[in-house]
């Protein structure tokens, strides 16, 4: 069977993986999967993750969550764009997470950022999801 939204399942498996307190959590290996984990990790909000080759044509993401005094780093994650429902910010309407406590991870014509990173390069796109 197939998945209809992999990047919702990957931050459902995290958001159940922070709530069960595990150091470390699998997913299926994509592009955007990779990208999205790559903002994360740079914001702060995981620690790593790698992608290891468990059956031939098979990768998986292997992502070490992060918790700070015992509670996990990432309070909410929020899928916005969903695949029935896809929503777009141009540079004016990019959305202010929690006034800048959090992020929005964007899928722009330049690759996948975070808000921020989308303000300073001045370029729009579909919104994936928040981060608090």
């Amino acid at each position: 069977m197939t998945m209809t939204d992999p990047l919702g399942d990957m931050l459902t498996r995290i958001r159940n993986g922070q709530r069960a307190r595990l150091s470390e959590i699998s997913s299926p290996a994509s592009r955007l999967r990779s990208n999205v984990l790559n903002v994360l990790k740079t914001e702060g909000y995981i620690r790593d993750f790698e992608r290891l080759e468990i059956e031939v044509g098979k990768p998986e993401l292997k992502i070490h969550l992060k918790y700070y005094e015992g509670e996990p780093v990432i309070k909410t994650i929020q899928r916005i764009s969903t695949p029935g429902r896809r929503v777009y910010s141009s540079i004016q309407d990019l959305p202010r997470v929690c006034n800048g406590l959090g992020i929005a991870i964007l899928s722009t014509p330049r690759g996948v950022m975070s808000d921020s990173q989308a303000r300073e390069a001045n370029v729009g796109g579909e919104v994936l999801c928040n981060v608090i």
